[in-house]
């Protein structure tokens, strides 16, 4: 299997999240893979609240922070400053790969400009949510919104670079514990939080990433100099945007592709596609309008089949039907040029299947996705049906192994949104991939 991606590569999920991004960038970072060889891959968004599956032969990683390609034995991974980081979390992944063999010490580079997430962000990501009860957003309550937060208020935001000079963070972490307990207090009763403690902590933890801490930029900018070959690899999904997504139901930092230049300090013309990744239906975790969920059998047959539970938080995925009204958005604002549809599999066994083409909201048709989250909530969708296929289709080697209905629903998605599909998944493994013509 060969795959025309030229040049640097930046890798965007459309949906809501969780469209196998992770599998994409590890297939297209293996060097002897059907996309060739990259030199660096690079993740500029989002937190912890992102997981990554990755399915290696008999080996599945789960990975929140670093990049999939790590994995790769060629490539150096790369967390840039759009990323907010949290040390516990980077620290166990990096034991745990280096417990199965993965080389890390000399393949991660991370940003000092990164964000750092501190307890007290957990905290009040946790008493937020409790004290918004069924209004709540649906976070992860990992404290990326809060530390996001605290990174644009200025005054209360700590970058990891800071950490290395240790009266400067003593004195302003001091002084933050010290507003955060007071706000806490205020707002929740509750506020009693040692900086002391938190100090000593974080400093264990700057000690033990000391060794992966460097201008990324600097960095960055220099391979692409010397002509490196750079994966991006976005997080979330470009409905999820803080800007253009379901808001207020979305994430605290921008997921589709506008985010790149932001997070890396790479301009985007330094990138030569925009590789977008959609499931072959829809998911969604958390709260927020979701016009082609399905509650009720079909929904629960894709989440059983399609294993729809998330990779960081272990909470079942709302399913629904494929929403080309909503990727087309994706699409546009992202300036895609090709995409990857993933887990065609799940959809086997089902005698008809649904794509959304429009929606009706107030009795006027809308070909348009509105990310205005009280319009969504009313839309009544227009469905175009097809005939679905019984076969199981894992096996499918070759574009050729899929049978008919399953190429005519591939090749109606690619029409309705208007560019073409290059990739189709059939199976977690690297090998459960095709190249498409379509």
């Amino acid at each position: 299997m060969k795959i025309d991606l030229p040049g640097n590569v930046c890798v965007i999920g459309l949906q809501w999240g969780d469209e196998g991004k992770g599998k994409i960038v590890n297939l297209l970072t293996d060097p002897g893979g059907p996309a060739g060889q990259f030199d660096l891959v690079v993740r500029y968004g989002g937190g912890a609240n992102a997981g990554h599956s990755v399915v290696v032969g008999k080996e599945k990683f789960a990975m929140h922070l670093i990049p999939s390609g790590i994995l790769s034995p060629v490539a150096t991974a790369m967390i840039t400053n759009g990323v907010v980081l949290d040390p516990e979390v980077i620290l166990t992944e990096i034991n745990i790969l280096h417990s199965r063999s993965v080389k890390v010490a000399d393949n991660l580079k991370i940003s000092d400009k990164a964000h750092v997430v501190f307890p007290y962000h957990k905290l009040q990501d946790k008493l937020s949510e409790e004290r918004l009860g069924n209004k709540g957003i649906g976070t992860t309550c990992r404290g990326i919104g809060p530390c996001y937060s605290d990174k644009a208020s200025r005054s209360h935001g700590i970058r990891l670079g800071e950490l290395y000079d240790r009266k400067h963070f003593a004195e302003k972490l001091q002084a933050i514990v010290n507003d955060k307990n007071i706000m806490f207090q205020a707002l929740y009763g509750k506020g009693d939080l040692d900086w002391k403690a938190i100090y000593d902590q974080y400093c264990t933890y700057a000690d033990q990433l000391k060794p992966f801490v460097c201008d990324t930029v600097e960095l960055l900018h220099k391979s692409i100099a010397q002509g490196k070959r750079i994966l991006f690899e976005g997080a979330q999904g470009a409905l999820l945007d803080i800007d253009h997504g379901t808001y207020p139901y979305v994430t605290s930092s921008n997921s589709t592709s506008a985010g790149l230049s932001a997070g890396t300090g790479v301009p985007a013309r330094c990138v030569n596609e925009f590789l977008g990744i959609i499931k072959a239906y829809t998911t969604r975790v958390g709260a927020g309008p979701f016009p082609t969920e399905q509650s009720n059998e079909v929904g629960n047959y894709i989440r059983e089949r399609g294993r729809e539970y998330g990779t960081t938080t272990g909470r079942p995925r709302r399913c629904g039907w494929f929403d080309a009204v909503a990727v087309r958005y994706s699409i546009m604002i992202g300036g895609i040029d090709s995409l990857s549809l993933m887990l065609l599999d799940v959809l086997s066994g089902l005698d008809t299947i649904k794509i959304a083409v429009q929606y009706k909201i107030d009795g006027k048709v809308l070909d348009f996705f509105p990310s205005d989250s009280n319009l969504l909530e009313r839309a009544e969708v227009v469905y175009e049906e097809l005939p679905g296929w019984p076969e199981e289709i894992t096996t499918a080697t070759r574009q050729e192994d899929l049978p008919k209905n399953a190429i005519n629903y591939l090749r109606r998605l690619q029409e309705v949104l208007g560019c073409p599909i290059k990739i189709a998944s059939v199976g977690p493994e690297r090998d459960q991939t095709l190249s498409l013509n379509l």
